[in-house]
């Protein structure tokens, strides 16, 4: 019996946190209420909370989740198609990236950049977790860049560094212009933009 209702702990959790980065995905991180999962989930608030103990424990176990998805649907993507670092591999991320932003995969667009718009500029916990990842993912960029660089694949004299900047920033722009401008040429553009960067090819492609 301990070990079933163990079992039933972790699914009740589990099931939880979905909701959660549900609704964090277009209300915010800050929108996510007890109450509201509670009637979301036909729970308690007690049942809600007794899981996290914080509402900020909560906001940071579906950041946790969220970069789950954001790792399977990015980088666990091109690292599949582009099993050696560089040229080849960021190509391949600047794919999985765009296609993850215009598949909706967070029903309220990109969570990680909408996580990092709304606390910026909050201190806290939220905040600092959301910088470490974000910090994360330029050094992974910056790292491909690099081989890509060492391999002669882009012009001498490239920055790594600008390169992950810069290929972050068009993701985010993207993700504001797919869902503020509701530009549905949006992910196309961007991609465009990241095969520029990259010294690549720029046929016209459409993601659906």
């Amino acid at each position: 019996m301990p070990r079933r209702s163990a079992a039933d702990a972790a699914l009740t959790r589990a099931s939880i946190i979905d909701r959660s980065v549900a609704v964090a995905s277009v209300e915010g991180l800050e929108g996510l209420t007890i109450g509201r999962l509670a009637t979301d989930l036909d729970m308690s608030k007690a049942g809600v909370i007794g899981h996290f103990g914080t509402k900020e424990e909560l906001q940071l176990a579906a950041l946790s989740a969220a970069r789950a998805v954001y790792k399977r649907e990015v980088w666990d993507r091109a690292a599949a198609v582009a099993p050696e670092p560089g040229r080849k591999r960021l190509l391949a991320i600047a794919d999985a990236w765009m296609s993850y932003l215009a598949r909706d995969v967070f029903p309220g667009g990109c969570f990680i950049t909408a996580a990092s718009c709304e606390f910026d500029d909050r201190p806290g916990r939220v905040r600092e977790a959301i910088r470490a990842q974000h910090e994360e993912w330029l050094r992974v960029l910056a790292r491909e860049a690099q081989a890509a660089i060492a391999a002669g694949d882009l012009p001498r004299g490239t920055r790594a560094d600008d390169v992950a900047f810069t290929m972050n920033a068009i993701a985010m722009g993207t993700n504001q212009a797919r869902h503020l401008a509701q530009d549905p040429d949006a992910p196309s553009r961007g991609w465009r933009a990241m095969r520029t960067l990259l010294h690549a090819p720029r046929a016209r492609r459409r993601f659906a």
